[in-house]
């Protein structure tokens, strides 16, 4: 889990810039991702020390599923877009689904690998 947490923290720092300059640098709140992934970045590394492990790991879970909550705007976007219409920011869509995407994946790994971790405790 410490790898897929400092992958999702790295995606997210390379989504929140390619945002940030794909939108001409406009508006900040396009590095809302790199925030994001630094922090997960951060809790990955803290993932290494063993004895805080498990709570990081569960800190992390926490943030990707408030991240999924904030990043869940862009997929009525994106289903617009697909449809054949038009959005005012398409950047910030694309980039608010990759997020919700991104953090869904790692949510699902998550708890996938909270469930084996259990069972392996039990056996």
């Amino acid at each position: 889990m410490k790898n897929l947490t400092l992958s999702l923290g790295i995606l997210l720092i390379v989504l929140g810039l390619a945002s940030y300059f794909g939108t001409g640098r406009e508006s900040i709140t396009a590095l809302i991702p790199a925030f994001f992934g630094l922090v997960f970045t951060g809790l990955g590394a803290l993932a290494g020390i063993e004895k805080i492990k498990k709570h990081v790991m569960h800190v992390a879970v926490l943030l990707a599923v408030v991240s999924l909550f904030g990043a869940a705007r862009g997929i009525p976007g994106v289903i617009e877009i697909l449809g054949g219409g038009e959005v005012e920011r398409p950047v910030a869509v694309y980039a608010q689904a990759a997020m919700f995407t991104m953090c869904l994946v790692y949510v699902i790994a998550s708890v996938r690998s909270f469930i084996a971790a259990r069972r392996a405790d039990a056996a």
